[in-house]
């Protein structure tokens, strides 16, 4: 019976093989970089391929140090350093102790000669992007059927905005066929009538994305109707798609950020606005209130019936201060008169008279104050305070009086 090995005892054994071959431990494999990645650790895994083989490459952080400059997919390099077993994997790989440019691969080098021709061509330039609409209610997607973009896609859009309609078409993203497939995909979309399209898929090496690098995928999506997202999801390379697409997201899940609005975001947006808004209107309102009240008070202040009865009040005011001054001069004016009165009666004859006094009067009706003035014989009127006597004078006889005032004192 044939003896009977573990796995780990057959990999051990061909890696010991591997170690022991001249030609494997210093060897030099020219190709082409694809499905390059930088690892966390600061390792390198990347594949070098030809027209028809591949073989898996590493380089370790620790021989990085000569690496003048950064791998990219489609690279042609020369990588020299030792072919070995990974044990784990039973899988043999080249560990890269140098690399070196050898030019570009022909993937790469269709890759620029399609840009040049189509950019050349007008396809890239920005006046015929397509603005995405903000508001984004169905959204169509052309990519594989199953996969993690389609997952991610339907994954963000429905937690940015659970009324979302997403509409699949979906397509090859690789291999034979994939660009008639996704350009097909695009024109379903864009006649069934959808706000938006998202093209893509997950990310790859250069062969696995080159249906996004075809002719007829670009010239579908430059004559879509409908705006374009592309959406390889190769964060640090571009394709033709990411060129003449409306717009460019690095992976499936940010064109799903860039094409669906958050809703929470524009209702908690609208609320806020409705907010300000009240605040707006109830300031405007408080301002308009303040004015009516304002002008309502000038327009009680400056009303005819307002007017009327300040004037009456005025005239009133005006008619008692007349009052006051005509009673003022009333009073001064009786006053005076009284006083004059008083002092026109002292002065009368007829007071005089009524005191015991009478008034001589002549012949020609003159008061007599003399004794000189009259003759015996003459008559004289004697009028007394109740009528008037009828004399004759008789005789007339000298009298001496004293004189009052300063003639006393003398």
């Amino acid at each position: 019976m044939a003896k009977i090995y573990s796995v780990e005892q057959v990999n051990s054994y061909i890696k010991n093989m591997f170690s022991t071959d001249f030609v494997l431990n210093r060897i030099s494999v020219e190709g082409e970089v694809s499905n390059c990645k930088y690892h966390g650790s600061g390792h390198i895994y990347f594949t070098i391929k030809d027209s028809k083989n591949a073989l898996a490459a590493v380089m370790f952080a620790a021989n990085r140090g000569g690496l003048g400059f950064r791998l990219e997919d489609g690279m042609k390099i020369v990588a020299t350093g030792n072919i070995t077993v990974y044990e784990r994997d039973g899988k043999y790989q080249l560990y890269a102790k140098r690399i070196e440019r050898a030019g570009n691969g022909e993937l790469y080098e269709r890759f620029l000669a399609l840009k040049d021709e189509l950019e050349g061509m007008g396809m890239f330039d920005p006046m015929f992007k397509q603005p995405i609409p903000a508001y984004v209610r169905k959204l169509g997607v052309v990519t594989a059927q199953t996969g993690a973009a389609i997952q991610d896609i339907i994954n963000i859009s429905k937690r940015r905005n659970p009324y979302i309609q997403i509409v699949l078409c979906p397509a090859l993203v690789q291999g034979d066929g994939a660009a008639a497939s996704i350009c097909r995909g695009i024109q379903r979309l864009d006649a069934y009538g959808v706000d938006v399209i998202i093209a893509g898929r997950g990310g790859g090496s250069i062969e696995d994305l080159w249906a996004f690098n075809e002719e007829a995928v670009a010239r579908a999506i430059f004559e879509c109707r409908t705006p374009v997202i592309s959406a390889v999801g190769h964060e640090t390379d571009f394709t033709i798609a990411d060129f003449v697409a409306d717009l460019r997201a690095p992976t499936p899940s940010a064109a799903a950020e860039l094409a669906v609005c958050d809703l929470a975001g524009v209702l908690k947006q609208i609320a806020e606005y409705e907010r300000r808004l009240n605040g707006l209107l109830k300031n405007r309102a408080d301002s308009y209130r303040s004015r009516l009240e304002m002008y309502s008070v000038r327009l009680k202040h400056l009303s005819p019936v307002n007017i009327i009865n300040s004037r009456r009040s005025q005239l009133e005011d005006l008619r008692l201060s007349l009052d006051r001054a005509v009673d003022g001069l009333l009073s001064r004016a009786r006053n005076r008169l009284s006083v004059s009165c008083a002092r026109l009666d002292a002065l009368s004859p007829l007071s005089r008279l009524s005191g015991g006094y009478s008034y001589v009067a002549g012949a020609d009706g003159g008061a007599v104050t003399s004794i000189n003035e009259v003759s015996g014989g003459d008559i004289l009127d004697i009028n007394v305070s109740d009528g008037i006597i009828k004399s004759k004078v008789l005789e007339t006889s000298r009298v001496a009086r004293a004189i009052s005032g300063q003639d006393d004192q003398e």
